[in-house]
């Protein structure tokens, strides 16, 4: 059996695959809330007990910087090591990822209905890839292209600072400094973010509350959720506001990264919330915020796509997993 687990903020996505000679057949899949745990420790002790078989090799993409098979969540007060993960699984064949360079192993698995072309391009779609998704944080990872392949890494271009880039986003910028003590990508473009986003333009509108769905906004874990929906059937301009903006925000760190990697191959938007916004997505106010500057020629011709299915991150560590089996044979 292939272990395999997407481990986010909101929740931990695990699941068991056996090998066959198309690759990887799904046995069994399980999602648990992620604060519902103290420890990752506990919910794989768990999924492990119902594993039928013995785990061959396992690999885990990780929301947070991994760095000498050790990585301290960034959303969860979670501590992963790779030692762990081999005593639990009895197995040495472990890999522990960032979440994004999982999503970014499992790009190339992906079926053409799990993508939602944004933007065609006109490149050769050979070259560097980008992915960036937006969820309960903001992750960011490449793909570097070799001439044969594609190399996955990983990257914390999330936590960079935010650049505002006219007065609105000036002052959301003044906004967002009176709560934080920096100022991340992270903070404003993640389910969080839209949050506060939503607030900022309560802050400078209250009029334009719209009292029932203020009301549910107020102490529901769910408020993105809130927001963005009010947001597309269009029942709250402060809902409305906060969307667009979030969605050109989206757009320019999207550009500002496919910039820094050279992503001629395409740009993919993942995590949770790009399919749940996709109407807005499909407006010009991504594209617009994306491809600007001096090379907008260069980015108005990368292939853009909106990742709709939630599981590129478990495919993408589930054949991590195979492979090391593979390099073990070699």
């Amino acid at each position: 059996m292939i272990l395999a687990g997407d481990i986010g903020g909101t929740n931990t996505r695990l699941a068991c695959y056996s090998r066959t000679r198309g690759g990887l057949k799904l046995v069994d899949e399980q999602i648990y809330p992620s604060r519902n745990y103290a420890s990752l420790g506990t919910a794989l002790h768990d999924f492990i007990a119902q594993i039928p078989g013995r785990i061959e090799a396992a690999c885990l993409g990780v929301a947070g910087p991994v760095i000498d098979g050790r990585c301290k969540t960034t959303n969860l007060p979670w501590v992963v090591d790779r030692a762990d993960i081999i005593e639990l699984t009895q197995t040495p064949h472990v890999g522990l990822l960032n979440d994004l360079e999982a999503t970014a192993h499992g790009i190339d698995d992906l079926a053409p209905a799990d993508l939602k072309p944004l933007q065609i391009g006109t490149g050769t779609a050979q070259g560097n890839r980008a992915v960036i998704a937006a969820g309960t944080g903001l992750g960011e990872a490449g793909l570097f292209w070799n001439g044969r392949g594609y190399l996955p890494f990983a990257s914390e271009g999330g936590h960079c600072d935010f650049a505002p880039r006219d007065e609105l986003q000036i002052e959301l910028l003044q906004f967002s400094q009176a709560r934080f003590e920096h100022v991340s990508w992270e903070r404003v473009l993640s389910g969080p973010g839209l949050v506060h986003l939503y607030q900022f333009f309560l802050t400078r509108e209250p009029d334009k509350a719209t009292p029932s769905v203020a009301a549910e906004i107020v102490g529901n874990d769910a408020a993105a959720a809130v927001i963005s929906q009010a947001a597309l059937e269009k029942r709250c301009p402060l809902c409305v506001a906060a969307l667009d903006l979030f969605v050109s925000l989206y757009g320019a760190e999207a550009g500002n990264l496919a910039l820094k990697l050279m992503a001629c191959g395409g740009l993919y938007l993942a995590g949770g919330i790009a399919p749940k916004i996709l109407p807005a997505l499909c407006q010009p106010t991504f594209l617009a915020a994306m491809a600007t500057g001096r090379f907008q020629s260069l980015l108005q011709s990368i292939p853009v796509y909106v990742v709709l299915t939630d599981r590129a991150a478990l495919l993408g560590a589930a054949h991590y997993a195979k492979d090391l089996l593979r390099t073990k044979r070699q």
